[in-house]
């Protein structure tokens, strides 16, 4: 199946999601109750009560994305460059930015859908789109 390209737009699939656990590799996995999952390859900003911190995947990631265990999403959406921004409900937002060389970062479905930033921005799907 081809990738459909999108524009910005909200994640509702995200919202209301309670994230469950942080695995810190080569990637960054957040895992969501519902069995979503958003993976990150580039570097993430959390911004949050005790200010801005800067998250690079490999192989010594910071660990403060565990700070969020338990928060739910307030709001997720693609920016129009292909950016990322999650808002959870304890005033934290993770921001991943567009790289030009590698797929910033995922959002996968238990059903099969995915939302990938490709390379340089552009935002593709596959899969059957959940309802809004």
């Amino acid at each position: 199946m081809s990738p459909v390209t999108i524009t910005a737009r909200p994640l509702n699939l995200l919202l209301g999601q309670k994230l469950e656990y942080v695995r810190l590799d080569d990637a960054i996995v957040l895992g969501f109750a519902g069995g979503h999952q958003v993976l990150i390859e580039t570097v993430v900003n959390l911004t949050g009560p005790a200010g801005r911190t800067e998250i690079e995947p490999g192989t010594h990631p910071s660990d403060v994305l565990a700070t969020l265990l338990g928060d739910v999403v307030r709001a997720a959406r693609t920016g129009e460059s292909g950016e990322l921004r999650i808002s959870f409900d304890g005033g934290a937002e993770l921001l991943v930015e567009v790289d030009a060389e590698v797929e910033s970062w995922a959002v996968a479905g238990p059903d099969g859908f995915l939302i990938v930033c490709l390379p340089g921005g552009e935002i593709a799907t596959w899969g059957r789109q959940p309802a809004e």
